[in-house]
């Protein structure tokens, strides 16, 4: 007969088993809760990288089709620009036929149809008798004093300019008329001569 040990009563074996096994499952569940913390922790991790990563492509891809537009949108210009430099002595032939009336029946038809294409081309005209001279849209190629004027201003428009929004394509040749020398400072004196002699009476 198997001898118990000493200060255990019959029964406490089951007892015993029972707080071993509730130990070890005490245990395991705490390891598992541990690892199982430490691993969301570093799928937090990983999705937060993963997020900061589609994020950058996503700006980058971004960035990349701006680029792309913008230089689809220069080449165009480039393009329409060079197409509507070649028009430009057409243009200039259409003015000079217009002059002199001979711009009539199915060629003033042609005409007409070929400017408003070239205007919706974004193509525009510049270059009118009477308005100040700029160096920067005129190019002067006949000069002369005029009483008539108060500045240097385009008389005669020998030859239309034109610019395609802010560019330039070719400016407008003109005749220039400024101001007659003395004009101002004559005006200048007789505007004083009333004042002086009112000055000298008294």
């Amino acid at each position: 007969m198997t001898e118990k040990p000493q200060g255990v009563e019959p029964g406490d074996d089951s007892n015993a088993e029972e707080a071993v096994l509730k130990a070890a499952e005490d245990a395991v569940k705490g390891a598992a809760a541990e690892a199982g913390s430490d691993e969301l922790a570093a799928a937090k991790r990983e999705a937060s990288e993963r997020t900061a990563d589609l994020q950058r492509l996503q700006a980058e891809y971004q960035n990349y089709r701006k680029r792309v537009e913008r230089d689809r949108l220069t080449v165009r210009e480039i393009a329409v620009s060079n197409i509507l430099e070649q028009l430009i002595p057409v243009l200039d032939d259409i003015g000079r036929a217009r002059e002199h009336g001979e711009v009539t029946g199915g060629f003033k038809s042609v005409s007409d149809n070929l400017e408003t294409v070239v205007a919706k081309l974004g193509l525009q005209q510049f270059g009118k008798e009477g308005e100040p001279f700029d160096p920067n849209l005129h190019e002067a190629l006949m000069h002369s004093y005029s009483s008539e004027v108060t500045e240097d201003t385009c008389v005669q428009v020998l030859q239309p300019g034109y610019r395609i929004g802010e560019r330039i394509i070719r400016p407008a040749m003109v005749a220039v008329a400024e101001p007659q020398p003395g004009t101002q400072s004559a005006g200048s004196t007789d505007s004083e001569g009333p004042e002086a002699d009112g000055a000298a009476e008294n």
